[in-house]
């Protein structure tokens, strides 16, 4: 067994591989855009799997009593490790504009999340070579959805890892934006919990943890999915599956509510004005 008693000396490392595999890896690569970076460099956080908050996204109005604490997926987790891959500048620009995906978007979508996956087994691998368990739970065939909740949310355990907090459009708001992909591995190695530098799960989004400000989502949403109350999750499904799938089908998706807005590669600043003018 490998044995580092330094934990924080032993997360930087954890953390640098990260960062050197994204750019090193020939999966970090768009082949058909000139090998363009699919991720930046990543940010990284580790949630206590203790954590009482992840008794409370079983609650029904979070996500619901199929959600499974670390414990539940791997007797005697200590850790989740968590990271948010920020798309890269090649991904991110030509999606800006209005109406469909751009093509860089839609190869990413499908490309990232390949090398995403292949970043979380990297991580479980190393993981066990320091002589921990480790898991990674939606590679497992108990990984689930039922109406859009999955039984692990790779959010809102970057909430509770200190990466970032939700928007109005329901996606994640990190310190690098909220385009990009998230992923976690769950451990039995002890590495210290990442502080929150936040009070709530909304405190990044200005619509809704500031003064009212912003909301530039709601205008980019193509089928009018996100309002001044949130997102319509159904809304968006549906217009992904008749709408995008009919021009990109096997591979689609959208990220309009991602790219363009103050949020796309950086947290806003909280006192903004709106930049969305609801229709009188």
């Amino acid at each position: 067994m490998h044995k580092v008693s330094d934990s924080q000396q032993l997360l930087a490392m954890i953390e640098s591989r990260l960062v050197e595999t994204c750019r090193n890896h020939p999966g970090n690569r768009l082949d058909e855009h000139e090998g363009a970076l699919i991720y930046d460099t990543p940010l990284v956080g580790v949630a206590d799997a203790a954590d009482p908050l992840y008794d409370k996204l079983k609650e029904e109005e979070v996500i619901g009593p199929r959600h499974l604490s670390p414990a539940e997926w791997l007797p005697g987790a200590r850790s989740v490790v968590s990271y948010f891959l920020p798309f890269g500048a090649a991904v991110r620009e030509p999606n800006r504009s209005a109406g469909m995906p751009a093509p860089e978007w839609i190869a990413a979508r499908f490309a990232g999340e390949d090398f995403n996956n292949h970043l979380r087994r990297e991580l479980a691998t190393w993981l066990r070579e320091l002589g921990a368990e480790a898991i990674v739970p939606g590679h497992t065939e108990r990984a689930k959805t039922v109406a859009w909740r999955a039984n692990w949310s790779e959010r809102h355990t970057a909430y509770l890892a200190g990466l970032g907090t939700f928007g109005l459009s329901k996606s994640m708001i990190t310190r690098r934006g909220s385009a990009g992909r998230f992923g976690s591995v769950i451990t039995t190695l002890a590495l210290p919990a990442t502080a929150r530098a936040y009070s709530g799960p909304y405190a990044y989004c200005p619509w809704l943890g500031g003064a009212g400000g912003c909301g530039a989502c709601i205008d980019r949403c193509p089928p009018g999915a996100i309002g001044p109350d949130g997102k319509d999750v159904a809304t968006c499904a549906n217009y992904l599956d008749t709408v995008v799938k009919a021009v990109w089908a096997p591979r689609y998706g959208c990220g309009k509510c991602q790219t363009g807005v103050p949020c796309e590669t950086a947290i806003p600043d909280p006192g903004m004005g709106a930049l969305h003018r609801p229709s009188t």
